[in-house]
């Protein structure tokens, strides 16, 4: 059992940090799968998001695509909002509701909704500052009470918005994720919902592994389009598993 968690965990790395994502949704799909305890489920992926979309971040920000505007007016109300979702505990059914309900939106997001930012002769529309402190601290407030960083959510809603391309928000999103996540772990430390287990470390260095060949790809030799529609298949086939269950 183990060896497959850490190899779903190691091609979760490579593939998200590859889109500039920590990775968190895939590393809850994979530790479900193996009925590891939602408050662990929660920790483990919190402290992978931090280390992968770290890593993600650096490669995409050197490789030119980091731009300011796109990550720092969403952080504002993101911070704290995560924080304070990391507060809250949910029951084992609320919480794994919760979960596929937002990965069900993703997949559909991520593998069927084309996006205007890949098309040639394309502008970057401005940013509303109340359009970014709002979505900030919706995405914060949600990341915070299920485990992701959030940055899965932030990166198609500013290429919906055409914000930025698929690079540009891949970038904000490494970011995104890796402050939102540690904000959200710093509030599970306070009020003693964090917990690791026996996989914490074993899965942090799988994690880390991946990162580091996926977000070197992804920032260099892959185009943002293409893994969107890799992750979107993933998780839709990942969800699909879950409803039919779920509906039987």
């Amino acid at each position: 059992m183990n060896s497959l968690l850490y190899l779903l965990v190691f091609m979760t790395a490579v593939l998200y940090s590859s889109a500039g994502f920590g990775g968190a949704s895939g590393y809850l799909i994979a530790m479900n799968i193996f009925g590891i305890p939602a408050n662990i489920m929660a920790s483990a992926a919190l402290v992978l998001n931090i280390f992968v979309s770290s890593i993600s971040f650096t490669s995409y920000a050197r490789a030119g695509h980091f731009r300011p505007r796109l990550l720092l007016p969403f952080l504002i109300t993101s911070i704290p909002a995560a924080f304070i979702g990391g507060t809250i505990k949910l029951s084992e059914q609320a919480y794994t509701t919760l979960l596929y309900a937002v990965l069900t939106y993703l997949a559909i997001r991520m593998a069927l909704i084309p996006t205007l930012t890949e098309k040639l002769n394309w502008t970057p529309r401005p940013i509303p500052l109340w359009a970014a402190l709002l979505s900030g601290a919706a995405i914060g407030l949600l990341s915070g009470m299920i485990g992701i960083g959030g940055g899965i959510f932030l990166s198609p809603l500013i290429i919906l918005m055409q914000w930025g391309d698929s690079k540009q928000a891949a970038a904000s999103a490494g970011g995104f994720i890796a402050i939102n996540s540690i904000s959200g772990l710093i509030g599970r430390f306070a009020h003693g919902t964090f917990s690791l287990g026996e996989f914490g470390i074993p899965l942090l260095v799988t994690g880390l592994l991946g990162a580091l060949i996926g977000s070197q790809m992804g920032a260099v030799k892959f185009s943002g389009a293409s893994v969107r529609r890799v992750l979107g298949t993933v998780l839709f086939v990942a969800v699909g598993i879950y409803w039919f269950n779920f509906m039987k």
